[in-house]
């Protein structure tokens, strides 16, 4: 099978937002799946994840290699419609990485289409951290491999 052709994530400097809109020709629950089960995170996002639980305001660590592991917090859920993440930074405070002054969240949104899913992730925060315009640059640069990534695993029928 051809891997879907997307568009690349678009930096919004005014909000401090990242935004990628994906198609991925795979049914919204194999998609679902792909990124809230810690087993097929790893497939994709990563080289390590751990989910206690998939609820709101459970908590769990991503590891990347090169960069280390981040502290992850669902903040909202609304299966299969929508997940939510928290995540530390660069800048985040030892005692608490996810304070919301010093973190990120990346909003997954699925809508159904013909012939797939439609993937929207908008990742919003940048304003709190220590250099918001790199931060972006990086985290767009980021997505943009990331969710590559996801297309690929989910369109080559795993």
């Amino acid at each position: 099978m051809t891997m879907t052709s997307n568009q690349p994530a678009v930096v919004d400097s005014g909000e401090f937002t990242v935004r990628r809109t994906i198609s991925i020709a795979a049914p919204i629950e194999k998609v679902w799946a792909a990124i809230t089960q810690a087993e097929l995170i790893t497939q994709w996002f990563g080289q390590g994840a751990v989910l206690d639980e998939v609820v709101a305001g459970a908590g769990g660590v991503f590891s990347f290699d090169g960069y280390g592991d981040f502290p992850v917090r669902i903040e909202e859920l609304d299966p299969p419609r929508m997940i939510a993440y928290r995540w530390g930074n660069d800048n985040a405070r030892a005692i608490d990485p996810l304070d919301p002054d010093h973190s990120t969240v990346f909003r997954f949104t699925l809508e159904p289409i013909e012939g797939g899913t439609q993937l929207t992730v908008v990742e919003s925060g940048f304003a709190t951290l220590a250099d918001p315009a790199a931060s972006m640059e990086s985290n767009r640069g980021g997505w943009d491999s990331e969710l590559d990534e996801l297309v690929a695993y989910l369109e080559s029928g795993s």
